[in-house]
Formats: C-alpha cells, sequence, structure tokens
C-alpha cells in the first residue's frame, strides 16, 4: 500500500449490531431472529428490544454505520493523496480494497440485503451508495479530462470498479493465501486497465513533445 490506512480499526457497531452481523452473514437476514441475535450478544430478547425496536432497525444501524465509515474513508483518502488524478484514483481504489477485505462480514451483509431494507431506509442506504459511487465517477470522468485513462464509458467503467471491490467481499479471507498488501496492488492495477490508463512513458513523451512544441 502505498498510502496511509484511513479506515478505522473496527467498525462503531456495538455489541448487539455486532452480534446480529455474525448471524446475518451466516443466516441471513431473513432466517436470523432476535432471539437469535440476543444468545450471540450474550443478552435477554428484552435486552435487545431495549436498545433496538425492531431486527430492522438493527439492519438499519449495520448499513448507517457501513456507509458513514466507507464515505468518510474514501473522501480522506482522497484529500489525503494530493493533487495528481493518479494518485487520487489509487489511493481510493486501496481504500475500497481495504474496506471490502477488513469488513468484509458487514460489507457483504449490507449489499447483499439491500432488498430487506424497508421504505425510507432503503432509498437513503442507495443514496449512500450513489454518493460512494459519484466518487469514484469523478475521479474516472478526471481521469479521461486529464488524458490518464482512455475510456469513452467513465460511468459504467466506474460503477465496474465497485462491482471489483464489493466483489472481495465475497470471497477474500485473511491469511488464506494473499496479504493486504498484495491485494490492493493487484486491484489498483486491475482498475487502472480498467479504466484504461495510458502507458506513463507514453503521458512523459507527449508532455515533453508538447514542451517542445510551446517553445518553438
Amino acid at each position: 500500500m502505498r498510502f496511509p490506512r484511513v479506515l478505522p480499526d473496527e467498525l462503531p457497531l456495538g455489541p448487539i449490531a455486532g452480534a446480529a452481523l455474525r448471524c446475518f452473514a451466516i443466516n441471513g437476514y431473513h432466517g436470523t431472529t432476535i432471539r437469535q441475535i440476543a444468545a450471540e450478544a450474550g443478552l435477554s430478547v428484552a435486552g435487545v428490544y431495549h436498545h433496538f425496536g425492531s431486527k430492522q432497525a438493527i439492519l438499519v444501524s449495520l448499513c448507517e454505520v457501513a456507509m458513514q465509515e466507507l464515505i468518510r474513508a474514501s473522501e480522506e483518502a482522497v484529500a489525503a493523496a494530493g493533487a495528481d488524478i493518479l494518485d487520487r484514483f489509487d489511493a481510493l481504489v486501496e481504500c475500497l480494497v481495504e474496506f471490502h477485505a477488513d469488513f468484509s462480514a458487514v460489507a457483504f451483509v449490507t449489499f447483499s440485503e439491500i432488498r430487506s431494507l424497508e421504505g425510507a431506509a432503503q432509498e437513503n442506504h442507495l443514496a449512500s451508495r450513489r454518493r460512494e459511487q459519484e466518487i469514484i465517477t469523478g475521479l474516472v470522468e478526471e481521469g479521461v479530462g486529464a488524458g490518464v485513462f482512455t475510456t469513452d464509458q467513465p460511468r459504467h467503467v466506474a460503477r465496474a470498479i465497485s462491482s471489483i471491490c464489493i466483489g472481495i467481499s465475497q470471497w477474500y479471507r485473511p491469511h488464506q493465501g494473499i496479504g493486504l498488501d498484495r491485494l490492493t496492488e493487484i486491484h489498483v492495477d486491475i482498475c487502472r486497465s480498467t479504466a484504461g490508463i495510458v502507458d506513463v512513458s507514453r503521458r512523459h513523451e507527449t508532455a515533453a513533445s508538447e514542451g517542445d512544441t510551446a517553445l518553438i
């Protein structure tokens, strides 16, 4: 990894939401009962209801925490990377890879259970996902404008990058063959290629040529 970590060591879920997450990851939202969550958290059913009015409220809390932390970390990663567009793009991809690897359970559950969110909670969650998507799309579009990327479909490319990074939560497990540093390196290369990165040496030659022309 080339950039400082901007994610928390742990998500601020609390014991009940953490217990629910473990249950949802194994049994799914609809396959989990409040009684199972209470047992996992070491509480009575009444103890769970003291903090959350329903199982739906727990899922909403998980989704809110996950997206708040991801958006915050993404914005900080991009801001800390400096002015260079490729550095900012790489930093964002690294952040996305770290999040979906380190917090694979919450990333998987909050994505796969979007359909289980009800009413305004679902729309609010989708709005948060659109906000995160626009960060990615904005960088790809900026890269195209700067001659860093060659794609003529930046919005579709940005969606593909999102899918690539989200997919990590489905299969990656720590200490099983590939470390996080190497995982981020591979996925930065994949995402650069998906956006159609211009060869760096060719970019420098073009810039030098343009500079020479400007002096004539």
